[in-house]
C-alpha cells in the first residue's frame, strides 16, 4: 500500500455556476424545458431483457461515452453488458454497445466499494472477482442521460451522468465508511480481451492509462484520464495480478488498482471521466471543458435538456401513453448510434494506427449498417440531417485507407460483419434526399469501387452474375442485397448523369431474378451451371451462418428483399393475385423454424415473418405495390401491437443500434421507407391521432389520423394539405415542403383506397 506523506491538506471550494454559451441559448434551453417533456416517457429499461440487447447507463445523443452497469457475464443476451434479467454488478464502464448480437467494448470500468479487497487472484469468471455487488430493480433508475442503482454490499448509492466526451459519477457512501474505489483493466466480457493496460497515478487528484483490446474490434486502443473530487489517500496497484510496491505506474497485459480517498465532511464522491482513442493528453482535453470542476447535476441538467430537445423533434398526441412511452423510447434509442468517435480537436485514431483529423465534421463509429441503412438513418434524415453528413464523411475517411467503403465500423475497427455493402444506400439516399456537405463525387467513386471490387463474393456476383451456392455460404441473401446496393449505385449515377454506369448497374440489380424459382415462389440456391437449385430444400429451415443460403433466416424471410423492384418481383410471381397470397401466407403459415443450429436471431414470430431480425422489416409494407395497401395496414398495425410493449422484454428482437426502433417510430407514424434510396414512403397504419414532425424552426409536416383506435386500423380517405390524396405512398419532396396528411380510419377496409386502377 502507497501512501502520501507530507501532503498539506488542501480544501478546494469550487462554485460554479452551469450556463450556457449565450443568453439565447439559455432561454431556449429554459423555452425547451417548460414546453416539452417527453423525456418522461422515455424508459431505457426497454429492451434490456429478452434479446433486445440495450443497455440503462448515461449517454448524450450519439455521444462518444456510454457509461452503463456492466453484470461481468459472458453471454449473447450480455452483449451490452447488462441483462435485466441479472442482480449482480462488477462496476460502470465507460464504451457499450446499443442492441448488438455481438459483444465488445465495456472498457474502463469503475467499482465503488467500501472495503479493502485483494486483486492479486487470477480470476475467470465474475463469481471470482472480490467486489461484485448484489443490487435490486426497486432501487434502480434511468432515465435519458441519468442512472442510478443503490449497491446492497457495499450500501453506496452509485450516479451516473454524462456529456458528450465525459461521464460523471457520483458516489454516496454511509458515514464512517471506507470510501474506495476499484480500477480493473484486465476483467473482459465476450468478445473482448486485453492485450496491454496501463495505470499511473498522476496526483492525488488524477489516474491516467490507457487498454488496448482485442475482439470483435481487433485493434481497439482506448485512452483515459479520471479526475476525482477528494484525494487519493493510499491506493494498490497489481500488474497480472502481482501486487506492484514503491511505485504510481504499473504496465501489463492486465492491470489495476485499488483507490483509497480521504473522507473529509462528505459521505460523496464525485468522479470525472474522459475517454480518446488518441492519447492521454487528448482524453485530458476531452474534459477541459470542466477543468478540476464536478458539475454533476448540472451536466444531468444539461443532458435531460438535449434529449428533450432531440426527442421533441417529432410530436405525437393520443390518449395512451404507454404508446407515447414506446414511441418516445424508440426516438431515444434510434439516437444513441453512431456514436462520436474524433476528440475535441476532432482527431481520431484508425484501424492501422494512423492518427487523422475531422476537418468540418464530427467522425463517427458504430455503423451497424447492415440494420440501420433500412429505417434509422432515413430516420436521421428528418431528425439530424447535420449528423448524415458527418456519417458520410465518417466513411469517407474510412475508405481512404482500403478504397472500400465500410461494412459494420466499431471504433473505426473494419468488423466486416454480416451481407451486403449497405454503406452505398446510406449517400445514395442522402444525396437523393438533398443531404449535401460532402464530396459527392469522391463519394460516388467510392460506391462505385466498393461494388466493382473483388472481395467478399463480388467475383463469383460479377462473373455469374449471381453467388453460387457451392461458392460461397449465405449466397442467397447476399446476391439479393448487392443487386440492391447496385441499384442504389444506379440511382446516385443517373443523379451525376453518367449514363453508362446508370445502364451498368441498373442491369446488374436484376440479379435477384436469377434465383427465383417459380415452382416454389421462394429465393433458392442456384448452383454455378446455372441449371440446378441446391437440394433438398426446406424454406422453413435455418443454418446459422454456416452451410447456409441465407443469413440468420430461411427462405421464407429472405425470398422477399427486392426492395428496389417489386414490381418486377410480382412479374416473377405471376401477378399480383398470387404475389399476395404467397405473401399472406408468409404471416399465416406455422411458426416451426427447421435445422440443427437455426439462427437465435429469428425471433418475434407471425407465422414465419420475423420481425426480431431486420431482413422482414420491408416486407408488410409490399401488399401496396400488389394493390393490396389495406393487407399492409392490417399487418402493420398487428407488428405494432404485438412486437413492442413497455416492459424490459418490450422488443421482438435485438435493437441493432437504433433500428428496431427506427421501424417503430416510422410505421407509428404511418410511414415507411420500404426502399430507403427510392425518396418515397409507403404507407401503412398510423396509431395517433396526430404527429408533428418538426422539419425546420418554420415547417413542420403534420399526420392526422381521424377516428384511429385499436379497431379503427384501416384508411377510408386521405387528403393531403386539403386536396384528395389515394395513393399508398408519399414522396420526401412533398413531406419537406411542410403540410398536412389526414387520415380517416375505419374499422373496415376500404379497398379502392390507394389502389391503382
Amino acid at each position: 500500500m502507497k501512501i502520501f506523506y507530507n501532503i498539506k491538506l488542501l480544501v478546494i471550494v469550487s462554485i460554479v455556476i452551469f450556463s450556457c454559451n449565450t443568453k439565447e441559448q439559455n432561454n431556449k434551453d429554459k423555452d425547451v424545458e417548460k414546453e416539452i417533456d417527453v423525456t418522461k416517457f422515455v424508459d431505457p429499461f426497454i429492451g434490456t431483457g429478452g434479446h433486445g440487447h440495450t443497455y440503462p447507463g448515461a449517454t448524450m445523443p450519439f455521444g462518444m461515452i456510454q457509461v452503463s452497469p456492466d453484470n461481468g457475464i459472458s453471454g449473447w443476451d450480455w452483449c451490452s453488458g447488462y441483462h435485466y434479467s441479472d442482480s449482480t454488478t462488477i462496476g460502470f464502464s465507460h464504451l457499450h454497445l446499443s442492441g448488438t448480437g455481438i459483444g465488445d467494448l465495456n472498457d474502463i470500468r469503475i467499482m465503488p466499494i467500501n472495503k479493502k479487497v485483494d486483486l492479486s487472484t487470477a480470476v475467470k469468471t465474475r463469481d471470482e472477482l472480490p467486489y461484485t455487488s448484489k443490487y435490486s430493480h426497486d432501487r434502480e433508475t434511468a432515465t435519458p442521460g441519468y442512472y442510478s442503482v443503490f449497491l446492497k454490499d457495499y450500501n453506496i448509492t452509485a450516479e451516473l451522468t454524462a456529456d458528450t466526451r465525459t461521464a460523471f459519477h457520483r458516489y454516496s457512501y454511509n458515514d464512517g465508511d471506507e470510501q474506495s474505489l476499484i480500477l480493473d483493466l484486465g476483467f473482459a466480457m465476450n468478445w473482448d480481451e486485453t492485450v496491454e493496460s496501463n495505470i499511473n497515478i498522476e496526483d492525488k487528484f488524477t489516474v491516467s492509462g490507457y487498454r488496448y483490446s482485442t475482439g470483435w474490434a481487433t485493434n481497439q486502443k482506448v485512452y483515459f484520464v479520471i479526475q476525482f473530487s477528494k484525494s487519493i489517500n493510499e491506493y494498490d496497484l497489481y500488474s497480472d495480478n502481482n501486487s506492484i510496491d514503491k511505485t504510481n505506474l504499473v504496465n501489463g497485459k492486465n492491470t489495476s488498482a485499488q483507490l483509497f480517498f480521504n473522507k473529509g465532511s462528505k459521505n460523496q464522491l464525485e468522479v470525472k471521466v474522459g475517454v480518446s482513442s488518441v492519447s492521454i493528453a487528448n482524453a485530458k482535453e476531452n474534459i477541459s471543458e470542466y477543468k478540476n470542476n464536478f458539475e454533476f447535476d448540472a451536466v444531468k441538467t444539461k443532458a435531460d435538456i438535449s434529449w428533450k430537445q432531440r426527442l421533441s423533434k417529432i410530436k405525437v398526441e393520443t390518449k395512451r401513453d404507454s404508446l407515447k412511452t414506446i414511441f418516445y423510447t424508440a426516438m431515444y434509442h434510434s439516437q444513441v448510434a453512431p456514436v462520436t468517435y474524433s476528440d475535441i480537436d476532432g482527431a481520431f485514431r484508425k484501424e492501422n494506427d494512423s492518427i487523422v483529423f475531422a476537418k468540418e465534421y464530427t467522425a463517427y463509429s458504430t455503423l451497424s449498417l447492415w440494420d440501420t441503412f433500412r429505417s434509422e438513418h432515413p430516420l436521421l434524415i428528418f431528425l439530424t440531417p447535420d449528423k448524415v453528413t458527418d456519417i458520410i464523411n465518417s466513411m469517407l475517411e474510412y475508405y481512404e485507407d482500403k478504397k472500400v467503403l465500410p461494412v459494420w465500423t466499431l471504433y473505426a475497427n473494419e468488423t466486416n460483419t454480416m451481407t451486403g455493402y449497405h454503406s452505398v444506400s446510406v449517400i445514395a439516399e442522402a444525396y437523393i434526399k438533398g443531404i449535401r456537405g460532402f464530396d459527392v463525387q469522391k463519394a460516388y467513386e467510392a460506391m462505385k469501387e466498393t461494388m466493382m471490387q473483388n472481395d467478399r463474393g463480388l467475383e463469383f456476383y460479377k462473373k455469374y452474375k449471381y453467388i453460387p451456392y457451392e461458392l460461397l455460404d449465405e449466397s442467397v441473401t447476399i446476391t439479393l442485397e448487392y443487386a440492391y446496393n447496385d441499384w442504389c449505385v444506379a440511382q446516385l449515377a443517373k443523379d451525376l448523369g453518367k449514363k453508362e454506369d446508370y445502364e451498368y448497374f441498373l442491369k446488374r440489380s436484376q440479379a435477384y431474378s436469377y434465383l427465383f424459382d417459380a415452382d416454389t415462389g421462394f429465393m433458392r440456391g442456384k448452383s454455378k451451371n446455372g441449371n440446378d437449385w441446391h437440394e433438398p430444400f426446406d424454406p422453413k429451415f435455418s443454418a446459422h451462418r454456416v452451410h447456409a443460403d441465407y443469413t440468420e433466416g430461411n427462405a421464407w424471410q429472405h425470398s422477399w428483399f427486392v426492395p428496389h423492384d417489386v414490381e418486377g418481383l410480382i412479374k416473377l410471381f405471376g401477378g399480383d393475385t398470387v404475389f399476395v397470397k404467397k405473401l399472406e401466407q408468409l404471416f399465416t403459415e406455422d411458426s416451426e423454424i427447421t435445422g440443427d443450429n437455426v439462427s437465435a436471431d429469428i425471433s418475434g414470430l407471425i407465422g414465419q415473418y420475423a420481425h426480431g431480425n431486420e431482413p422482414s422489416h420491408h416486407i408488410a409494407y409490399m401488399f401496396n405495390k400488389a394493390n393490396a395497401p389495406w393487407k399492409t395496414q392490417y399487418w402493420v398495425s398487428e407488428i405494432l401491437k404485438t412486437q413492442y410493449n413497455t416492459t424490459p422484454n418490450g422488443l421482438s428482437g435485438n435493437e441493432d443500434c437504433g433500428q428496431m426502433s427506427a421501424w417503430y417510430v416510422f410505421s407509428s407514424l404511418g410511414i415507411y421507407p420500404m426502399n430507403p434510396a427510392s425518396g418515397e414512403y409507403q404507407i401503412g397504419s398510423p396509431i395517433f391521432e396526430k404527429s408533428t414532425l418538426q422539419l425546420s424552426e418554420n415547417t413542420n409536416f403534420i399526420i392526422e389520423a381521424e377516428h384511429v383506435s385499436d379497431t379503427n386500423i384501416y384508411i377510408q380517405s386521405a387528403t393531403l394539405n386539403g386536396k384528395e390524396f389515394n395513393r399508398s405512398y408519399i414522396t420526401h419532396q412533398e413531406i419537406i415542403q411542410g403540410g398536412t396528411l389526414h387520415f380517416v380510419m375505419g374499422a373496415s377496409p376500404n379497398k379502392n383506397w390507394g389502389v391503382k386502377n
